[in-house]
């Protein structure tokens, strides 16, 4: 596996990642023992990047992550997030970027983890009643207090990377990434290699369609957060299906996965940009690897993004009222 900076922070990581998110909600039945697995295989593969948040399953993703790791902290590069609110309850309360509650979010996730250090630390959406200074301030505190490394942003806009960067060093930005969701390149990719900020791309297979399994809402469990997402609904979903057909036949003409060929696409746009696929299987999991093996001709680049032009995807990445907190 081969390693990378991540940006200016000196933290070295891997090609690519790995997203626990599903390993605890949004995508249907869980299963802890096979989570626990898939990152141990993981780490077996020398993909060190994790990726957790202290909102995913309302904590309960830190925890399985902190069990999963906790003999083999030195092989793990951990990064976790805040700024969502929620409750008990699972219930969406807002987004905060109050001094006050990075400190209390951040010490709530190390007693999760069951660490002393979070080694990136991400504002998870920006607070626009907050001024990205103080937030930012404020977790320049903790790593000034050794309870943190380095810190990161999450679907913020260029303007408010900027202020970020004047405030604190930023190691990394993480943001949607993948064939359907290219608006990145326009602004937000050029700012961060400008300030020498890592992208790290999430959703990648775009949210697992690219995996070539979902032809209908029918083959997603009840419950499954992509139901609630206009991508995944109605005339939208037939319109992208047709756009992931197009990949499964270069895919084939690749002899790889159409999965494998949409991360190789990500990680052929620059050794800045790191994806970090989510799943929950080993097998999953070994596959995406795979993608590190697939040669991309620069025709190969060109025909993809012929079919995937910015803007190809019918539907919006989220639905209405979370689309209010990306990009600002």
């Amino acid at each position: 596996m081969k390693n990378v900076p991540l940006g200016k922070s000196g933290l070295s990581v891997s090609r690519m990642g790995l997203g626990c998110m599903g390993m605890s909600e949004f995508y249907g039945p869980t299963d802890e023992k096979e989570s626990i697995r898939t990152i141990h295989r993981a780490l077996e593969l020398g993909i060190n990047f994790l990726d957790t948040a202290d909102i995913y399953g309302v904590g309960r993703n830190e925890e399985l992550v902190g069990k999963a790791i906790r003999d083999r902290r030195d092989k793990v590069v951990l990064a976790t997030k805040f700024g969502n609110v929620r409750g008990e309850d699972g219930s969406w309360l807002g987004v905060s970027g109050k001094p006050e509650y990075v400190r209390s979010c951040c010490e709530k996730s190390l007693k999760r983890l069951g660490l002393e250090v979070i080694d990136l630390y991400y504002q998870h959406r920006v607070d626009p009643e907050t001024p990205i200074e103080d937030t930012v301030g404020a977790m320049a505190a903790l790593v000034r207090e050794g309870k943190v490394r380095y810190l990161g942003l999450s679907e913020a806009a260029p303007a408010t990377i900027r202020r970020a960067c004047a405030t604190h060093p930023i190691a990394a930005l993480q943001t949607e990434y993948s064939l359907w969701s290219r608006d990145a390149e326009e602004e937000v990719i050029p700012v961060c290699r400008e300030h020498g900020v890592a992208f790290v791309a999430y959703s990648p297979l775009g949210r697992g369609i690219f995996g070539g399994w979902i032809k209908s809402p029918g083959d997603l469990s009840a419950g499954d957060n992509r139901l609630n997402h206009p991508r995944f609904t109605g005339e939208n979903l037939d319109r992208n299906l047709a756009l992931v057909k197009r990949l499964e036949e270069i895919a084939a003409e690749k002899k790889c996965r159409p999965s494998q060929l949409a991360l190789a696409w990500v990680l052929a746009r620059g050794e800045d940009i790191i994806p970090i696929p989510g799943t929950k299987r080993v097998e999953r999991l070994e596959e995406n690897a795979g993608a590190l093996d697939v040669v991309l001709k620069p025709e190969d680049v060109a025909r993809l993004e012929e079919a995937f032009p910015p803007g190809a995807a019918a539907g919006t990445r989220y639905p209405e009222w979370a689309m209010k907190a990306v990009h600002r």
